[in-house]
């Protein structure tokens, strides 16, 4: 017998939800005791909502109804305070595929932005996986920081660093040993500069890729993939999302889409021996991420968002 049963999810304090109007339009709310939502002449309190389940039909203060709804990772995204540009929803589930993001993977991603792409890689590595993030810029890092944990809460297997990609990849340690990245994932203006590092970090078998938006980045990344001759299977392509509209009998498509917004480039890591003076790394698949460094480092951050 299938022994799924679990109690049904209530809003709480401090969750952020969305309120939906009947025209679908998305309301993003963070709820706090005591407080009052306004919109338009209505207000709702906060209270009223605490403690209703996911799901339910809220009254505003003038009768006037609205949809209160736990926000998926997508709506969220495209809710959430943002530090840099976010990666379109039509773009996380076309990279978290094509790179081949699963549960116990450890990924290495260069370009934290506001978040939305680390949160799609923790929800597809699980816990028995990590996702180690190099960001540049502390206000984005921060900002980062703060979606995340707004939304998943704590994440012990997230590990933050103000670094830069270009610079080099620390390949992670567990006790004695040494292990390389399965996965490389980049949102960088220049992800060509990352290549060498990439064929360092990556273990053998394991996926890059990149996202860029403009046609020059990409050609100038597939050049350093095909030159550095550690990378094979290069492909790139973009992700165009078009929806319809069904009224009865008349169906057509909707007069605006999600057009263009990145070229993401995926490659595979060859055998070592096409990089002979490189020195040699350590590719045990079975150890974990919980490098001291890492820690050490992702919790000076978090006091650092706390100040």
């Amino acid at each position: 017998m299938l022994e799924c049963a679990r109690p049904m999810k209530t809003f709480q304090a401090g969750q952020r939800i969305h309120l939906v109007d009947k025209k679908e339009r998305h309301y993003a709310v963070t709820l706090r005791r005591g407080d009052t939502f306004q919109h338009s002449g209505d207000r709702i309190a906060h209270d009223a909502i605490i403690g209703q389940p996911d799901g339910t039909m809220v009254t505003f203060s003038s009768g006037r109804s609205m949809l209160a709804l736990q926000p998926t990772l997508g709506e969220y995204t495209l809710k959430m305070p943002r530090g840099a540009q976010v990666i379109y929803p039509k773009d996380l589930a076309m990279i978290t595929t094509r790179a081949d993001i699963y549960p116990g993977a450890r990924v290495f991603e260069a370009g934290v932005g506001s978040g939305s792409l680390t949160m799609a890689l923790l929800r597809a590595v699980g816990e028995r996986g990590c996702v180690v993030s190099y960001e540049v810029r502390e206000d984005f890092a921060a900002t980062a920081q703060k979606n995340i944990e707004r939304y998943m809460g704590k994440v012990p297997n997230f590990f933050l660093h103000i670094r830069d990609a270009y610079d080099g990849i620390e390949i992670g340690e567990t006790g004695s040993l040494e292990w390389n990245f399965d996965r490389l994932v980049l949102d960088l203006p220049e992800p060509w500069r990352v290549v060498p590092h990439a064929a360092l970090a990556l273990r053998t078998g394991g996926i890059y890729l990149s996202y860029v938006p403009t046609v020059p980045q990409v050609m100038q990344t597939v050049q350093a993939l095909e030159q550095s001759r550690a990378f094979t299977l290069i492909e790139t392509f973009e992700t165009l999302l078009r929806t319809w509209n069904i009224k009865g009998r008349s169906v057509r498509p909707d007069h605006r889409m999600v057009a263009h917004s990145g070229f993401i480039t995926v490659a595979r890591k060859v055998d070592k021996h096409m990089f002979k003076d490189e020195p040699e790394a350590n590719d045990d698949h079975s150890q974990g991420c919980g490098s001291n460094e890492f820690k050490e480092e992702s919790d000076a951050i978090t006091e650092l968002n706390r100040s």
